[in-house]
């Protein structure tokens, strides 16, 4: 029940907006993960509902920037936003949505691909 996209093929140097959308549930934790090819998934950063970071990698900081939308009235529409730029090599990946529900489950997008050529 999370919907990503704004992955896609992008120059070095460039920027892209990658957003993730949930329609069911609001979710305490939203957040992004990357997998590069042959590494190990990690965590990029993450943000509460009430919209403060609550985790965001140290060597990603300056280039990328995580925020949320919080449903309006009594809606269950959330989304969390990566705003990454100054794109290199080392970004490609694929990007994961990430959310912990109230109950403590967690829940994944099917990921949307960034691919950064030089």
């Amino acid at each position: 029940q999370l919907v990503e996209s704004g992955g896609g093929l992008v120059q070095a140097g460039g920027s892209l907006r990658l957003s993730c959308t949930a329609s069911h549930t609001v979710f305490v934790i939203m957040g992004w993960y990357r997998q590069a090819p042959g590494k190990q998934r990690e965590l990029v950063a993450d943000i509460t509902r009430d919209g403060v970071t609550n985790y965001f990698a140290e060597h990603l900081k300056g280039r990328f920037t995580i925020s949320r939308d919080n449903p309006k009235n009594s809606g269950y529409l959330n989304s969390v936003y990566l705003e990454v730029n100054g794109l290199n090599s080392e970004d490609t990946a694929v990007y994961y949505c990430h959310g912990i529900a109230p109950w403590g489950d967690d829940h994944w997008g099917q990921g949307t691909q960034v691919t950064v050529s030089s």
